[in-house]
């Protein structure tokens, strides 16, 4: 596990004894790169990433999908595939987020998933499908966190529901796409403290901490004598 996570307080029997990064490689979901995913505040105004000392981590809202909702199957069908979309660029988020700065954190150092909000297009006034299309969304974090409704579970047991979370799926908005996500999750209090004493509570980084940060992954990849691939191939590497 996690080196943060297997020091962190949590009750035997609710630990989780998978990696992480087995259920991302199972699911196809590709983290990409540092230099795609690792980049600086330089011209925007929102984070993508938010971490409190306390070792909460707020994820902002992505929207996803082209299609407003409405209540026929093949529309929630589709809001589901955009929620699972809006759960994969939270995860590579996280997954950068609590890893680019060498601290020795990442997706394994999840403690537990909070809360999810579902934001849910539609003009429909009488639409209710609302929860099932964010289902989408938590069925996908649920697949690598480990809960009742992700891919991996069999018969609706998981082997650790650390992704299972608290929600509210809300329809009704107007917009250019099918529904906007965010989610908070929890990560032990010594990984936020290292996290924001070396590099700062904010992801993407500032332009000067961006550039130290980089510096430092270009120096650590030239000692190992090349790029290092991303912590979805890592793991397959070391087997």
């Amino acid at each position: 596990m996690g080196k943060f996570y297997d020091q962190a307080i949590v009750p035997p029997e609710m630990r989780r004894r998978f990696d992480v990064y087995d259920r991302i490689r199972k699911i196809g979901l590709d983290l990409g790169t540092f230099e795609k995913n690792v980049t600086t505040l330089e011209g925007r105004n929102i984070a993508g990433c938010v971490i409190h000392e306390g070792g909460l981590v707020y994820l902002s809202g992505i929207g996803t999908g082209s299609k407003p909702m409405n209540d026929d199957p093949d529309r929630v069908k589709h809001g589901q595939e955009a929620g699972k979309e809006a759960a994969d660029h939270h995860i590579r988020t996280l997954h950068w987020a609590l890893s680019c700065g060498g601290e020795g954190g990442d997706l394994n150092d999840v403690l537990y998933t909070v809360k999810a909000l579902g934001m849910v297009v539609s003009t429909d006034v009488e639409f209710h499908s609302g929860p099932a299309v964010v289902n989408g969304f938590s069925g996908r974090w649920q697949s690598v966190f480990g809960g009742a409704y992700g891919e991996l579970a069999r018969a609706g047991i998981d082997a650790s529901y650390s992704g299972v979370h608290a929600r509210s799926a809300i329809g009704g908005f107007t917009g250019r796409f099918s529904l906007e996500p965010e989610i908070i999750v929890a990560v032990p209090p010594a990984l936020a403290r290292a996290i924001i004493q070396n590099r700062g509570w904010i992801f993407p980084l500032l332009p000067g901490v961006f550039d130290r940060v980089a510096a430092a992954y270009r120096a650590s990849s030239r000692r190992s004598g090349s790029v290092r691939p991303s912590a979805s191939r890592r793991k397959a590497a070391r087997r």
